[in-house]
């Protein structure tokens, strides 16, 4: 889970995370956060299919769409890390592991990569331009048809690049995600590609997009209070702000050095760094569920009542008795 590494040497980077962080540390912190991160995610997933107001709310589709993304990673790269960092070794030592562990690792991850930088744009469209996006056509242009073009394009760039291209592979069982090396990146085209348009420019997108956002809603706080999706505004701003600060955090440090690299800085500076936050990257996997979840507020009353087995929280309501005037007829005096 990494951009194209400019130094073009996959096993002293691996060797270096063997070193940094050794194996029964890796293997605990991933099983201890991928497994209740699958649970928050499939009841999101659940959650939005299922209900027809989350179903039909514009805001959760690109959501859903990430979380659906990120499954895969969760169902199959981590654990296949989690196996890695057990035996030491990739397990089952088979071509096709490494070739789905690659394209899910490489197709997966950036891809809700892109998807978290069109999220962030748009926001300001279903926020500030709400008309743009009025009638049904208007509406599948700019809202269904970017996720539908983003998400098949990612699928089939990689699908092409990782299994169909005429070259040879190289497998390293004694190294995490088989070495992760395919040969497409040794080709000038594919390579930079991946590292500029699909690393480099999104999370730069998503940086001026989110940023711009948040001052936008500072800036017309006044008067959108006064609106009645006042609340829904300012849910959307906390957690467009979560996502992309972790989004931002563990992936734009990678991305600055890999543009140095393409600006001339030696390789051999920054890999170091590189190792680190590839490693760090996979809790952006794991913390979006959770981050999602703060804009479902019955989906939390539900898991704290169902998951948790706490009791649900009754207000406590003050009746209050409006005094009354009651007029008795006087008995009369004979």
């Amino acid at each position: 889970m990494s951009f194209n590494n400019s130094s073009n040497s996959s096993e002293g980077l691996f060797d270096l995370v063997e070193i940094a962080n050794p194996s029964p540390v890796r293997f605990w912190l991933f099983l201890l956060f991928n497994t209740p991160s699958i649970v928050c995610a499939s009841c999101v997933i659940i959650h939005i299919i299922f209900n027809r107001t989350q179903r039909r709310a514009l805001h959760n589709h690109c959501v859903l769409l990430i979380l659906i993304f990120n499954l895969p990673i969760q169902l199959i790269d981590i654990n296949l890390q989690i196996i890695f960092f057990h035996y030491g070794s990739v397990q089952p030592p088979l071509p096709s592991v490494c070739l789905i562990w690659w394209y899910i690792d490489y197709a997966c991850y950036l891809g809700s990569m892109i998807l978290m930088a069109w999220l962030a744009v748009e926001r300001h469209i279903l926020i500030f331009h709400d008309r743009w996006i009025s009638n049904q056509r208007r509406c599948f242009l700019l809202h269904y048809a970017p996720m539908i073009i983003i998400a098949a394009c990612i699928l089939l760039f990689y699908l092409v690049n990782i299994f169909l291209l005429p070259c040879q592979n190289t497998f390293d069982y004694t190294l995490p995600i088989c070495g992760e090396n395919p040969c497409f990146e040794s080709d000038a085209f594919p390579s930079k590609w991946e590292s500029i348009v699909n690393g480099i420019l999104p999370i730069t997108l998503e940086t001026f997009a989110s940023v711009s956002f948040v001052i936008r809603v500072q800036l017309q706080s006044r008067r959108l209070s006064r609106l009645p999706q006042w609340r829904k505004t300012r849910r959307l701003t906390i957690q467009l702000s979560l996502m992309s600060a972790i989004n931002i955090c563990f992936n734009i440090p990678s991305c600055l050095i890999s543009f140095a690299h393409y600006c001339g800085l030696p390789s051999q500076y920054g890999s170091q760094i590189q190792v680190y936050f590839t490693f760090l990257a996979y809790f952006i996997t794991f913390l979006f569920p959770f981050v999602s979840l703060c804009q479902l507020p019955e989906l939390r009353k539900r898991i704290k009542t169902k998951i948790f087995f706490l009791p649900p929280q009754h207000q406590s309501q003050i009746a209050r008795v409006a005094p009354t005037l009651r007029r008795t007829q006087m008995p009369t005096v004979q």
